[in-house]
């Protein structure tokens, strides 16, 4: 048998040329091309789909009679490429390498309105561009007529702009036809290649089958009427993510987006035709079909649904047109070939389906779905519908979009790495009024992990980061990064010195109202007053010290030698100023802070000789699990951690700042502190500081009036993670917390379904109750070593950084050995 004889491309290729960012078809068609990008995929609720709906519905009824809609979101499967820039930290380095790799479907879509012109002979498998041995081109449209096309097209990009549920871009002229450098959208269809990609020549086998260059691709059509769903809608409920409590939504064609895991295109075609025109056919067959009724009883249903559909076109008013869609599949593996007849038939049959793969009608379906030449799409394969109802079939979601810079989460879908900016961007835009934080998720939900992944990120930015804990969560990583880690045993106490002043550092008045703060707090009891002879004598007292330090340089700063002041040079200030015992008892200040003082109980507290700067440190953890209920240490600790941060706060300007507290706020507010609390949440945000509150104990958080009124009141965003073991009390959980019933979906999906193989714990992100999303906190291993809170694990890392002399160089060999021994 002979061979066939290879048909040159340009003589029947059906695009004449590309002007005024327009495709111009050699029938004269005239078509304008939008890209879209979709709301992240997970983060709509029922609401928002039925308004997205609605809103395709009002922008497709504005597009004038003889326009064809052609949407086509095309799905790549691409891997990660990592950013291993070398001046990144080593975690962030580790980060990175983990993730290069990573499989996931990359989505584009664009829009395409097609106008044609008005003595178009209607397009049939028989009648098809395909079919001729070259084409010449028509005359175009006439000004006018461009014009009023153009208006109408803008009226309808307004109307699905204004929704805010997806945002348009019309392409130019390059972007359509393609550079020497880049391919546009025509040469990418016909290529199968991403847009953006340098251009490959690559041959188009349509006989046997669809084959571009060594891609084997299959079509899968929704085209009759018998094989759609019998009911469809704006969304469905996705099983996976629902619980007993919440119904998770989904859009209606999600099944052929991005849940379809393949090299794929979603092709889904409108055709707005005279509806007069239509109702007239379409009485015409009802008739033809009552003829025929009494020799066959498919006949007579046929007729009944044919009169069902003009009743309802007539009394409802809709606006009746044909509709087809279909899906594209390909490989470059002929052996996958079956695999992918089983995914979308699984995907259409998901959506109550039949998938009819194409075959000798393929290749006609495939020539029309050119960009700019949809109005040649035979007319055969097109089923009479509503555009109410085949809006439900249009994909409404995209990836997970990327901020480019921020924390490092992974897309829910595939673990993609995207950069979620919770502070900067989110303020900018209005999205959130502060940069606070409130965290809360159960025991092993991932919370520890979580935060401490947040921190290490503020870190390499530039944040100060200061976190009181309870538990010990951040020990690895301070020790990682080499910060101030305060903590107390028996063998060794906390310490602090807060009369020490570093270089950078000046007694000025907020230093010397701290000290007061203390040295009074340290005197009188809780709720005891002090005189204003009192505030007076102790605020010399401070400015005498130091001056005489400044006199005195070999005396070390410290409350030792402040003790000796007082005694040695202050008591004879007091003398010679002749003030009474009744203004000011020197004595009896002495003896109540003479535990302080060297040989006193707690001696060691407020005399440290390391880790002194705390100013300028930019990591300090305080872990204060051994004195929380300490009537005594827990209280000054207290107060010399919050006028550290405030000295922060007030000293470090134009940096970002952290205080992030874990478990230890309910100890806090026990011991009077929680004016502070308050006091933090309302001022950081005007020193670009950020108040992080971490907690597990829902039932506090129900009952705290600080949590209700001050905490969530003034913290824009949330993080919460695995609530489902709350559900039972998730009503009182969802008031206190603020939260719609779309964020409960969300809330209640997390960790429902997570990949098998992976191990990462979910978490969702509430911004302003605006931007709802849920994320994958998936860690390398490197990440999960420093950042682990189990017991066994710590003191293998802590056994491996003494062992090789760091803890990166220990976590580094531990990581390896893990790796190794999971590979085998």
């Amino acid at each position: 048998m002979a061979a066939s004889k290879a048909i040159d491309f340009s003589r029947v290729f059906p695009i004449y040329k590309v002007e005024h960012n327009c495709i111009v078809s050699m029938q004269g068609d005239l078509t304008v091309v939008f890209k879209i990008d979709h709301a992240d995929i997970f983060t709509l609720g029922s609401a928002e789909y039925e308004a997205g709906h609605h809103t395709w519905v009002k922008a497709i009824k504005t597009l004038p009679f003889g326009t064809v809609l052609h949407k086509q979101d095309t799905f790549y499967k691409k891997l990660h490429r990592a950013n291993m820039d070398a001046s990144q930290s080593f975690l962030t380095l580790a980060g990175e390498n983990a993730f290069e790799g990573r499989a996931y479907l990359d989505h584009t879509c664009y829009l395409m309105i097609t106008k044609k012109p008005e003595d178009r002979r209607t397009a049939t498998s028989g009648y098809s561009g395909l079919m001729r041995k070259s084409i010449a081109p028509r005359q175009t449209t006439s000004p006018a007529l461009f014009a009023d096309f153009m208006e109408k097209v803008g009226a309808f990009e307004r109307i699905l702009a204004d929704s805010g549920l997806v945002s348009l871009r019309q392409l130019t002229d390059d972007e359509l036809a393609g550079t020497t450098g880049k391919v546009g959208i025509i040469e990418s269809y016909c290529s199968l290649l991403g847009t953006g990609e340098r251009p490959l020549l690559r041959d188009v086998h349509l006989k046997d089958e669809i084959r571009i260059g060594e891609n084997h691709c299959q079509l899968f059509s929704l085209a009759d009427v018998e094989d759609l769903p019998s009911f469809c809608g704006s969304r469905v409920n996705y099983d996976r993510y629902s619980t007993d409590k919440s119904k998770f939504s989904l859009g209606f064609a999600a099944n052929l987006g991005l849940l379809l895991d393949c090299n794929h295109q979603y092709n889904q075609f409108l055709f707005i035709g005279d509806p007069q025109k239509t109702i007239k056919e379409l009485e015409a067959k009802k008739l033809r079909l009552h003829s025929l009724s009494a020799y066959s009883r498919e006949n007579a249903v046929s007729r009944d649904a044919v009169n069902d559909f003009l009743n309802e076109a007539v009394a409802a008013g809709r606006l009746p047109i044909k509709a087809h869609f279909n899906v594209m599949a390909w490989t470059s593996d002929q052996a996958e070939l079956q695999e992918i007849r089983n995914k979308v038939s699984s995907a259409m049959a998901g959506m109550d389906a039949v998938a009819r793969q194409e075959t000798d009608g393929a290749a006609q379906i495939w020539w029309a779905g050119i960009p700019g030449n949809a109005a040649d799409f035979p007319v055969n394969d097109t089923f009479d519908t509503f555009v109410e109802q085949a809006s439900c079939f249009l994909n409404m979601e995209s990836n997970a979009k990327s901020d480019g810079t921020g924390i490092r989460f992974g897309d829910r879908n595939f673990g993609r790495p995207v950069y979620v900016d919770l502070f900067d961007e989110p303020m900018k835009t209005g999205l959130v009024t502060n940069r606070n934080l409130f965290i809360c998720g159960g025991s092993g939900a991932g919370k520890s992990m979580a935060c401490n992944h947040m921190l290490r990120t503020l870190y390499d930015e530039g944040t100060h980061c200061v976190t009181i804990d309870i538990g010990g969560s951040y020990k690895g990583l301070c020790d990682l990064v080499g910060g101030y880690y305060f903590s107390y045993t028996e063998e060794n106490p906390i310490r602090f010195n807060p009369f020490f002043i570093g270089t950078d550092d000046v007694l000025d008045i907020e230093k010397k109202e701290s000290l007061k703060t203390l040295l009074l707090a340290l005197w009188k009891r809780d709720g005891e007053h002090f005189s204003r002879s009192e505030y007076v004598a102790i605020s010399g007292a401070i400015t005498l010290y130091y001056e005489y330090l400044a006199e005195n340089p070999s005396v070390f700063p410290g409350f030792n030698s402040f003790y000796d002041f007082l005694m040695l040079e202050y008591m004879q200030v007091m003398e010679n100023g002749k003030v009474k015992e009744k203004d000011f008892d020197l004595g009896n200040l002495l003896y109540v802070l003479n535990p302080y003082y060297k040989g006193g109980e707690f001696d060691y507290l407020l005399n440290a000789t390391e880790n002194l700067d705390l100013l300028n440190e930019r990591f300090i953890v305080f872990e204060l699990d051994n004195i929380r209920s300490h009537e005594v240490l827990f209280p000054v600790v207290t107060i010399i951690i919050m006028e550290m941060f405030i000295s922060k706060m007030r000293k470090l300007k134009g940096q970002r700042k952290i205080l992030a507290i874990d478990e230890a706020w309910v100890a806090i507010a026990k011991t009077g502190m929680s004016h502070f609390i308050k006091y933090l949440f309302k001022t950081v945000r005007k020193f670009n500081g950020i108040a992080a509150l971490i907690t597990q104990e829902v039932d506090d958080l129900i009952s705290s009036p600080i949590i209700k009124e001050t905490v969530i009141n003034l913290s824009d965003t949330k993080i919460l993670l695995d609530m489902r073991k709350f559900m039972n009390k998730f009503d009182k959980l969802q008031e206190t917390l603020g939260l719609s019933d779309k964020a409960k979906a969300l809330l209640l999906s997390v960790n429902k379904a997570n990949e098998k193989g992976k191990n990462y714990r979910e978490v969702f992100i509430d911004q302003g109750g605006q931007k709802l999303s849920v994320y994958r906190n998936e860690l390398s291993v490197a990440e999960y070593l420093a950042y682990t809170t189990e017991e066994s694990e710590k003191l293998r890392v802590m056994e491996y950084a003494e062992k090789y002399g760091s803890m990166e160089k220990g976590i580094t060999v531990l990581a390896e050995e893990l790796r190794q021994k999971k590979a085998q």
